[in-house]
């Protein structure tokens, strides 16, 4: 998972690491994930992930979506389609820190990625994203079709 500063914990802005046991069972849909960590002067956050994908949303005090990260192929050649508002995009591919011979794991990085086929991924998404709302799946779904060819 790319977007490892996510957490879950009682409060906001007390959270704690995710385990991988609590993510067990999940079904092959993005689901949302309760009790993000939230940091102090950083934009709330919401987390939906499923087998394949994980999307964080940030958003401003008003709900109004800020930026968000799109991590798809997960468990295989992971790739993180990111969108801010003031920015735009980036695509970028997950370096999970494995194949290092005689090391340990290194830390997961994103590297700057290639081509990115907006039309799989965007329907990719759709598959994934039934029990979203419909508003951010809608928002989400228009902004990876917006993604420079």
């Amino acid at each position: 998972m790319a977007s490892h500063e996510q957490g879950v914990g009682e409060k906001p802005g007390r959270g704690v690491l995710v385990q991988e046991d609590d993510l067990r069972g999940r079904l092959p849909v993005l689901r949302e994930i309760h009790q993000v960590r939230q940091v102090d002067g950083e934009s709330r956050r919401r987390w939906f992930s499923s087998v394949d994908m994980d999307l964080t949303v940030w958003l401003d005090a008003g709900g109004v979506i800020e930026g968000f990260e799109l991590c798809y192929d997960k468990g295989k050649a992971e790739r993180a389609l990111r969108w801010k508002r003031d920015s735009g995009f980036l695509h970028e591919r997950v370096d999970d820190g494995e194949g290092r011979p005689g090391r340990f794991k290194g830390t997961p990085i994103l590297l700057p990625d290639g081509v990115f086929n907006a039309k799989k991924i965007s329907r990719r998404f759709l598959e994934n994203s039934p029990d979203i709302d419909r508003s951010l799946a809608d928002f989400i779904y228009r902004k990876i079709l917006e993604y420079p060819a």
